[in-house]
């Protein structure tokens, strides 16, 4: 699957929780602060290939992470991708597709009314 279709599949359910969780919190900020979190990961990013290329001292993955799993994790994923950066690093990999994982997760919960992990725990009882 390519990059552009993997990225668009996984931002099906996050784009559904956040028109259903809208009523909370106004479009415009949410859209506001996505675009900002982009913005700054994608630089990071780029900050961080640029200083691995010349041998600088590197951002900390932890930063990296850490603008991940405050929304960044999309663009993350295609910064990665166009950059050749962070792509091959299996433990850095585990943390990040960790990240999407749990924003697939915290979406379904948003969409189905925090029942999903009521729902499986009961299943198993």
């Amino acid at each position: 699957m390519n990059t552009h279709r993997l990225i668009s599949v996984l931002l099906i359910l996050p784009t559904v929780a956040l028109f259903k969780s809208c009523r909370w919190v106004q479009p415009k900020l949410i859209l506001g602060y996505l675009v900002l979190i982009s913005i700054i990961t994608v630089l990071t990013y780029w900050h961080d290939k640029r200083r691995a290329r010349a041998g600088s001292p590197r951002v900390p993955e932890s930063t990296l992470h850490f603008l991940e799993f405050f929304g960044g994790w999309p663009i993350a994923y295609l910064a990665q991708q166009k950059l050749r950066h962070k792509t091959i690093k299996r433990s850095y990999q585990a943390i990040f597709w960790s990240i999407v994982g749990l924003y697939q997760y915290l979406s379904l919960e948003v969409i189905f009314q925090w029942r999903v992990l009521h729902t499986f725990v009961t299943l198993f009882r």
